[in-house]
């Protein structure tokens, strides 16, 4: 029987990755999970001679410390990245740099690119009237979002505190539903804790080229304060994030010219050849995953759910691969 509880269990884990992301609450669970990891790792700081209410009152200190602090870094960088030069400004550069592109390109290609942005405007107002109710409705989404990652974090925050003492005489199914949530938040500790040193360590080495190097030589690219938070965010994206700030990058350093342009596509493919060290260094080391299964594993999710199946399968591969060690299958 208790190996039916196992198997429940199981079943019940696997079930929950497809409902997670067709309801739209992986927010909410990685939210709720870095709570529970931080508030964990800080926790084993405590002094072991503190027990009762005053081990209780610093979890619940730590915990609230917790949330707040990813709020206020999450609310910062979105400032960043929405205010006066933010995203739009970011795009707009990169527009006008396409379509300095365009002109420089054989006919034929450039025939397929829009002359300017007037081309869009037509296609854009269309779309604008038949899926007006959908965009309207897109701030109400961002709105109910915003209120499942602060539950998530409240969540995350309340299991912290919770002290997972004697589970050997839990019930079994209990006792195995545990383990799978034991699994989950490891395989998120280890996949994305290392993902942010990864991309710290890139947005760092960025900041220097973008600060330090190009000034040195009299360039200095404009929009440099949304592109290094840019760099951090999508960076917390193995390997595809990556490409994504590189891009960006390599466009706006074209607004400059073709020879910045070469030369910041030189040092950011240094960076991703880095990256791909690093990465199988941190988090091959922690999962023993190969930057390929991770592609894989990213590629299946996104043609099944898209691009949050893009940002939910590092950890949901490495839960995978950490049940099936265990149960030493692989």
């Amino acid at each position: 029987m208790k190996q039916g509880h196992v198997y429940a269990s199981y079943l019940l884990a696997a079930l929950a990755v497809p409902i997670v992301l067709h309801f739209h609450l992986l927010p909410a669970v990685f939210a709720g999970l870095a709570v529970h990891v931080l508030t964990g790792k800080l926790a084993r700081r405590l002094p072991d001679n503190w027990g009762g209410w005053a081990h209780e009152i610093a979890l619940i200190a730590l915990a609230v410390l917790v949330i707040s602090g990813l709020t206020g870094v999450t609310f910062g960088l979105w400032s960043l990245l929405r205010g006066e030069g933010g995203m739009a400004a970011l795009l707009l550069a990169a527009a006008e740099t396409i379509d300095r592109i365009r002109q420089a390109i054989p006919a034929s290609l450039a025939d397929a690119i829009p002359d300017s942005f007037e081309d869009l405007h037509e296609p854009l107002r269309e779309m604008m009237r038949e899926h007006g109710q959908k965009i309207s409705a897109a701030g109400v989404a961002g709105v109910k979002t915003l209120l499942h990652v602060l539950f998530g974090m409240v969540i995350g925050g309340l299991t912290a505190l919770h002290q997972f003492d004697g589970v050997e005489h839990w019930p079994s199914f209990a006792a195995a539903l545990h383990d799978r949530a034991r699994a989950l938040a490891e395989a998120f500790d280890k996949v994305v804790f290392a993902q942010v040193k990864i991309s710290a360590v890139n947005t760092t080495l960025t900041a220097l080229y973008l600060l330090v190097v190009l000034p040195l030589f009299g360039v200095r690219l404009p929009l440099m304060s949304v592109l290094i938070p840019l760099t951090f965010i999508v960076g917390l994206l193995p390997v595809v994030g990556n490409l994504i700030s590189n891009t960006a990058i390599v466009l706006i350093s074209f607004s400059i010219s073709p020879a910045v342009a070469v030369s910041s596509l030189v040092f950011l493919v240094a960076i991703h050849k880095l990256e791909y060290f690093t990465n199988a260094k941190i988090v091959g080391g922690e999962v023993q995953a190969r930057a390929w299964e991770m592609l894989c594993a990213m590629l299946t999710m996104e043609a099944i759910f898209g691009v949050p199946g893009l940002v939910a399968a590092p950890v949901a591969y490495a839960w995978l691969k950490s049940e099936l060690k265990s149960a030493k299958l692989v």
